[in-house]
């Protein structure tokens, strides 16, 4: 289990990610000035390993996450939805994942060739924003955490669009 938890003093989307032991196993650097929502993920040691970003020019939001530079995945959100939240997550091959979730109660569970390998919770009851994503072993856990960190960024655009 891993927690993403939002930095109380922040500039941008300034997020650090820890381990069930409280370790902080990565940082999330948002880029501030960024046209693209983009989120550099970074080692304890402050060597980029991975990236979340919006692609611009798309039909339907959509996020890439990369990882060591090349393509992981592209997160695209349904246009069709009611009172749940569908994204598709197209990773390259085959064994797509599909992530969907209760607009209103952020948790979202992460499927797999109809098996869940991951989900990803909201807490409401700390000051900051905190995402709990649990992990199956036999998932690529930074590639789930860029997802999760997509849907984060997908949920704030969306909401700052409605105000």
């Amino acid at each position: 289990m891993y927690l993403i938890k939002e930095r109380f003093f922040r500039l941008g989307n300034d997020s650090e990610i820890t381990d069930e032991g409280g370790r902080t196993v990565f940082d999330v650097d948002g880029k501030v000035l960024s046209l693209r929502d983009r989120l550099v993920i970074k080692d304890p040691d402050g060597t980029p390993v991975a990236e979340v970003r919006r692609r611009l020019i798309a039909l339907r939001p959509s996020y890439l996450v990369t990882i060591g530079g090349e393509k992981a995945a592209v997160v695209r959100k349904r246009f069709l939805r009611l009172f749940r939240d569908r994204y598709v997550i197209d990773v390259p091959g085959p064994h797509d994942l599909t992530m969907k979730g209760s607009l209103l109660d952020h948790e979202f569970t992460i499927r797999r060739d109809g098996a869940t390998v991951a989900t990803v919770s909201k807490r409401w009851v700390s000051i900051r924003d905190t995402y709990a994503v649990d992990i199956a072993d036999s998932e690529n856990h930074l590639l789930i955490l860029g997802v999760a960190l997509a849907l984060d960024l997908a949920e704030e655009r969306e909401d700052k669009d409605d105000s």
